[in-house]
This record gives C-alpha cells, sequence and structure tokens, in this order.
C-alpha cells in the first residue's frame, strides 16, 4: 500500500493521507475502524456500486465490529442535486446519525461530491473519509475536499470546501469499471499531463494501449502521479485562490459543455473536449504551437475520448453558460490555457468570438 500525505491546516483535522494500492479494502476497513472511530458509520453509495459491492463491504465493516449501514442513491450525475441532500439527511435523522457519526463515500465522482457535501453541513459537519472506486475519483475528484451538487443553471454551483479524514483508492475497484467510465478518468489523468507532468503525457503518448488494458504496475504508477501532483498544488492552495485554478483546465468550458447536453455528455467527456477547446484557443492566441496543440488532441483520441461535440447545440447558449460559471471574476470568464505542455496560465482575455469560433469548429 503506498501512502501520500495531504499536509494542511496544522491547526484543523484537515490533514490527512491518500492510501492506494491492489486488494487494501480488508486494510481499509481495519484503517477506518482504528482511526477513525466513530459511533455509527453511514456508508453512502450508488445503484450500481450497491450491486457490486455494497454487502461486502458492509459485511465486512460489521465484522470488524463497526455501527455501520448503508444508503443507496441512484447512479448517475442526476442524483448530484439538493433534492437527494435532502432525501439522504432525513434518512440520517431518522436512523440517528448524531455528530458522532462518520460518513463514508464509496463511490465515483457523484457519490463523493455529495456525501461530502452532506458531511460539511449535517448537524455543521460530520467527518467522512473517500473510497473512491472510479478513475476519475482515484486521480482526482475524490482529493482536495472539494464537494458540491448540481443546480439547474449549471454544475457544481452549490457547494463547500471541506476536506476527508482520509481517501483510500483500492484499484481493484477499477477492474469493474465500464471502458466508457475508465476512458472519462482517462481525461482527468491527461490533464494533470498539460498541466504539470511532460513526462506522464509522454509516458501515456507512449503506452495508451498498455493503460487502457488497466496494465496494473501503469495504473498504479499513473494513479500515485496524479495524486502527489494534485496534494502538492492542494498544499499550497487549498481554496483555488491562485495556484489550484490550474486544475481547471478544460473544466470550464466542459462543464458548460456537460449542462447544454443535459448531461448526456460524461463529465470525462466534457474535459476532453474542453481541454481541446483550451489548446486551440492557446494555438490560435499564439500561446501554444500548433503541433503541441496536435498532440493534446491526438491523446484525446487515443485513449477514445471525443474530439468533436457529439450532440446537436448553439454556441451561444454554452457562452451563455460560460457566463454563470462560479469561477468568473470581476464579470470574467477565466480560462486556463497553455504555452507547452506543462506550462499552463491563467488567461481572461479569451473573446466570446474566439471561443464562439473554436465551437463552430468543434461540431460533429
Amino acid at each position: 500500500m503506498r501512502s501520500l500525505k495531504v499536509n494542511l491546516d496544522k491547526k484543523t483535522v484537515s490533514s490527512h493521507e491518500i492510501r492506494m494500492g491492489h486488494n487494501i479494502v480488508d486494510r481499509v476497513i481495519l484503517l477506518i475502524a482504528k482511526n477513525h472511530k466513530a459511533s455509527r458509520y453511514v456508508m453512502v453509495t450508488d445503484s450500481n456500486v450497491n450491486r457490486l459491492y455494497g454487502a461486502a463491504m458492509l459485511s465486512a465493516m460489521t465484522q470488524a465490529g463497526m455501527n455501520a449501514s448503508l444508503m443507496e442513491i441512484p447512479a448517475g450525475e442526476s442524483s448530484k442535486n439538493i433534492s437527494t441532500v435532502m432525501d439522504i439527511t432525513g434518512k440520517l435523522l431518522a436512523a440517528g446519525a448524531d455528530r458522532g457519526t462518520l460518513l463514508i463515500a464509496l463511490g465515483g465522482g457523484v457519490v463523493g461530491d455529495l456525501t461530502g457535501f452532506i458531511a460539511s453541513v449535517y448537524m455543521r459537519s460530520v467527518p467522512y473519509v473517500q473510497i473512491p472506486t472510479t478513475l476519475i475519483a482515484q486521480v482526482d475528484s475524490a482529493i482536495g475536499g472539494k464537494t458540491a451538487v448540481d443546480l439547474p443553471q449549471g454544475k457544481n454551483l452549490l457547494g463547500t470546501f471541506y476536506q476527508p479524514r482520509a481517501v483510500f483508492a483500492d484499484l481493484n475497484f477499477l477492474s469493474t469499471l465500464p471502458d466508457k467510465e475508465f476512458n472519462n478518468g482517462l481525461a482527468e489523468v491527461i490533464k494533470y499531463g498539460i498541466i504539470e507532468d511532460d513526462k506522464m503525457f509522454k509516458l501515456l503518448e507512449e503506452n495508451m494501449a498498455a493503460v487502457k488494458s488497466k496494465d496494473p504496475a501503469y495504473l498504479l504508477k499513473i494513479i500515485e502521479t496524479c495524486c502527489r501532483i494534485k496534494k502538492s498544488i492542494v498544499e499550497i492552495d487549498e481554496r483555488e485562490q491562485g495556484l489550484r485554478r490550474i486544475l481547471n483546465f478544460g473544466h470550464t468550458l466542459g462543464h458548460a459543455l456537460e449542462a447544454a447536453s443535459d448531461y448526456a455528455l460524461s463529465h470525462g467527456e466534457g474535459v476532453a473536449l474542453g481541454m481541446i477547446a483550451a489548446a486551440r484557443l492557446s494555438a490560435k492566441m499564439h500561446y501554444l504551437p500548433k503541433d503541441e496543440s496536435a498532440r493534446i488532441e491526438n491523446l484525446i483520441i487515443q485513449a477514445g475520448l471525443p474530439s468533436k461535440i457529439p450532440f446537436s447545440f448553439v454556441p451561444d447558449a454554452v457562452i451563455a453558460r460560460l457566463k454563470m460559471d462560479k469561477k468568473k471574476k470581476d464579470g470574467m470568464i477565466h480560462f486556463i490555457l497553455v504555452k507547452k505542455i506543462g506550462m499552463p496560465f491563467v488567461s481572461s482575455s479569451v473573446s466570446e468570438q474566439l471561443i464562439h469560433d473554436v465551437l463552430e469548429e468543434m461540431k460533429a
């Protein structure tokens, strides 16, 4: 089992460890029972993960002497809303969950974001741990303490910064992950290569077939690298006041496209398209050489992700959603662009016309 320490404010309990490895679930449960003592443990998961792992996880927790129960939400982005928050918190109250309760998020990004949000506000906060079961959650969304639910106007518009007490990534969960969901995670992996690690970007270029076949050695190396990059950025800028914004590469436009598709477009697909758009914008604004922009686009295609927007839309409608993005400042949309692979920067000078032109280019 590999371990990384996230070192945050020493005055709080925010600092925690990310543990990762193959077939570590039994040890994870023992670590939670030993290091995160609680009067009650409530595991929140979705219908897909529950069918695969819920009963076994609950049984193992009970055998470890934990007072454990499970709550299920429907799988999918459509569950990440305030209605589901009210449903789960109502069930917690009915079950007698108090401030001595610890929540466990067992699932992908939707479950992690939702459970973290509930933990941050239920009885003015209860602790939680993340057990991410998807690649996208293991390399990105489970790390860093961002919690959120969606509003009709867009993604993640209601949320908090609230750190988990621990993150446990068992790579064995990825064996049951459908190819499409695995590819979604590769979008975030590619993002880390683009913004921080040109060596990992090249590794992906040269070994994408092995990565997509879920080669254990490559997976562990890639996941550990991504976790190390993210935790280092979060340590410097926990609340996204500066450096952490580079983690949004591809996300600003990606989230707008997801919302415009009524979430028919997955998060990974939206980010992939957003990264291609950001690379093209960078090239059109003469920051990024065109051959580097092509490398980014080619790697995204190799990963099995879209390079064209696969639904009918009006560019102006997507731009209107961009203007509701929570990361805008002083009325300006801030884009993360790149000067070269491994060198991102924040720009507030991207014109609406240029965004419109790139969106038109990317129509399927």
